[in-house]
């Protein structure tokens, strides 16, 4: 039985390289473009060579550091493992996504919004399956090769998934937000130009942006959380004593109930296909609804499957009710988020501009706010229902079932960008209202199916990242059978303040990162209007790659500190205050994480459709004083939500997983 993760997360890839085919029998375009495509594709693979040559370093030294503190090379070798599947699960999903956009373009223009719809969700598909499917196999070729008998070296594989995830989503927010805002600031409101307007020297940046933050950045953070959830739930079964495999059932074992996370994640990777084509056979259907029928109907049909697989299994039906208290949980989560960033809120938010910018910033900060509420109270409830069936097992296994079918969830948020890029190199290459107006429409419903995505990533990180404390805890008490996270204890309590300050700290360099790199990028555009003869009258031509570079090296310069820290703090918290004074760190950066990744997702999410709702024709449309104040909430509210909110996601699990990587050391 355990070979069949391996063969399944191969035949997942081969699939990811089948839809790749069918998208490219998709006519390319000509002429203008195909030159912008071009341009688009150059910028986000070289940012993405820069990126992982930096990288490369941080792997190494992390890699020489782990093969000298642990007797056996296996956990050395499990984070390599972990650091390469998962760069290239980034490299290829935006490698062929840079490939579907321009392809979407010429569908649209050429057989309407159903063609279009089916190119841009193939071109998202191949991110997700190749998500899933490294992750499926490289974990399952460990557990293959290892077993229970070193699950404590799988951990570093974890580690080394989410070291090339922080970079990766710091790295690329930072680019993409550091373009957008100068594209906006300067071509909207100083211009007056229309967005993705090809005379902007910021939107090819802007273009690549969308891709190196949303695909390679979103792909590695959505990888990092589904194997960690794997990780966490076979570290927990491998520490469990007589007793505890009591609790889960009569037939359970170390062996069966350290298997069945790859194997829940084995049948929700078949279920994410069958959701992936369900979604191309209703594509005819208005976009909103192919989408949503193929996310519920993957995890109906996950559910139903699951209960199949721990029935044959021996364990207790409780971690079946597990699973589907994660699956639904993320259901739930997913549609707040849909309500906060494209309902009734985004239109309070968009009347509130008839007043001025800051009473958009006002409403824009009390919905993030408010939005915290439903999803944390759903987490709570997950966690307390799984821990009541089964115990910590339980935690892990709803996570793993939140993320089992992260090959449907990871391609309808890929699609966003790919629809977004579609629309820009629509508008660049002047092909039309009526393309553009399909693009739009797309690119509406991308910005829905990307938040929601957002609130997934956030609350499965949370989920994850509880379950690899869990795992850490257990792991210490097996060395320290006395070790307790006692809140009465001061050290405890010095450790979950310092772990609160962390999302803040990190968040505070992140968003000053984007502000300094947009702060060159909009003297730079500012520069080129003023400076080259004809831009703004359309008869000279921008220097783009000049833009690129700028978002490029500010990116690259800029996401190294959040790496280290995240990276840092476990050990120095760890070696230096002791166990208990890291459990209690881990615990307070969980909650500040999961409160402030929210928070921010969706104020940013609910400020960037408010804009659009603006630009439609609402509350005066373009061009008025609403619509400046619009704009200034959706800038303020850019970096929120592509670049220090879901940088909180990684942080958790990166200093949880780093946490149980030494816990046998501490």
């Amino acid at each position: 039985m355990e070979f069949i993760p391996v063969l399944l997360g191969l035949a997942g890839l081969a699939m990811a390289v089948y839809v790749y085919t069918l998208v490219l029998k998709y006519p390319p375009g000509d002429g203008k473009a195909a030159e912008i495509a071009v341009e688009i594709q150059k910028g986000a693979m070289a940012f993405l060579r820069r990126e992982y040559s930096i990288l490369a370093l941080f792997v190494v030294i992390v890699s020489a550091i782990l093969f000298y503190a642990f007797e056996t090379n296996h956990t050395a070798i499990a984070f390599l493992v972990g650091a390469i599947f998962s760069a290239s699960a980034g490299w290829f999903g935006m490698y062929t996504a840079t490939r579907a956009n321009v392809r979407t373009t010429v569908a649209a223009s050429e057989h309407g919004p159903s063609e279009a719809l089916t190119v841009a969700f193939f071109g998202g598909s191949i991110m997700g399956l190749t998500v899933a499917s490294a992750g499926l196999l490289g974990l399952g070729l460990l557990y293959f090769f290892w077993g229970t008998e070193h699950a404590e070296a799988i951990h570093g594989f974890g580690m080394g998934a989410s070291l090339v995830a922080l970079f990766s989503r710091v790295g690329g927010g930072i680019f993409t937000k550091s373009a957008d805002v100068g594209a906006d600031l300067v071509g909207k409101i100083e211009a007056g130009i229309p967005e993705d307007d090809p005379r902007n020297p910021g939107v090819i940046a802007d273009n690549v942006g969308d891709n190196v933050g949303d695909i390679a950045g979103m792909g590695s953070d959505i990888f990092e959380s589904y194997c960690g959830s794997m990780i966490a739930t076979i570290a927990i079964a491998s520490t469990m004593t007589a007793a505890e495999l009591a609790f889960v059932g009569e037939g359970s074992t170390v062996a069966n109930l350290s298997f069945l996370p790859l194997a829940l994640s084995s049948v929700g990777l078949i279920c994410s296909v069958m959701g992936i084509f369900l979604v191309k056979r209703m594509s005819d259907k208005s976009p909103e609804k192919a989408l949503r029928y193929g996310t519920i109907g993957a995890t109906l049909l996950f559910i139903v499957a699951a209960f199949i697989v721990i029935k044959s299994s021996g364990v207790s039906i409780d971690v079946w009710w597990c699973v589907v208290a994660g699956a639904v949980g993320g259901m739930v989560i997913g549609l707040v988020t849909e309500y906060y960033t494209g309902g009734k809120p985004v239109r309070d938010i968009a009347k509130s501009g008839e007043t001025g910018p800051a009473t958009v910033m006002i409403s824009g900060l009390a919905t993030g706010m408010e939005s915290v509420v439903v999803p944390v109270l759903t987490l709570c409830v997950i966690i307390f229902t799984a821990s009541s069936l089964v115990g910590l097992y339980g935690v892990g296994v709803a996570a793993v079932g939140m993320l089992a079918t992260v090959g449907i969830t990871m391609a309808i948020d890929a699609y966003g960008p790919v629809a977004d890029n579609a629309g820009g190199i629509a508008e660049m290459a002047g092909m039309g209202e009526e393309t553009r107006k399909i693009t739009d429409g797309l690119d509406e419903v991308g910005n829905t199916t990307a938040a929601i995505g957002k609130g997934f990533a956030i609350g499965a990180a949370g989920l994850a990242a509880l379950a690899i404390i869990a795992a850490f805890i257990q792991t210490v008490k097996g060395k320290h059978p006395e070790f307790a996270l006692d809140i009465g204890n001061p050290i405890v309590l010095v450790g979950m303040f310092i772990g609160g300050i962390f999302p803040f700290l990190v968040s505070a360099i992140t968003m000053r990162a984007v502000g300094a790199a947009a702060f060159d990028m909009i003297k730079e555009i500012r520069r080129q209007f003023r400076e080259i003869p004809g831009l703004l009258e359309g008869t000279g031509k921008p220097d783009n790659e000049r833009c690129v570079s700028i978002a490029t090296t500010a990116a690259l310069k800029r996401m190294i500190l959040p790496g280290v820290l995240a990276i840092g703090a476990p050990p120095v918290i760890g070696f230096g205050l002791g166990p208990e004074a890291l459990g209690g760190f881990l615990s307070g950066a969980l909650v500040g994480c999961v409160m402030l990744a929210l928070m921010m997702a969706n104020a940013g999410g609910a400020w960037d459709n408010a804009k659009k709702y603006v630009e439609k024709g609402n509350f005066g449309g373009k061009g008025t004083d609403t619509h400046a104040a619009v704009v200034v909430g959706d800038t303020v509210g850019d970096p929120f939500k592509d670049t220090s909110g879901p940088a909180m996601n990684i942080l958790i699990n990166v200093m949880a997983i780093v946490s149980l990587v030494i816990a046998p050391l501490l």
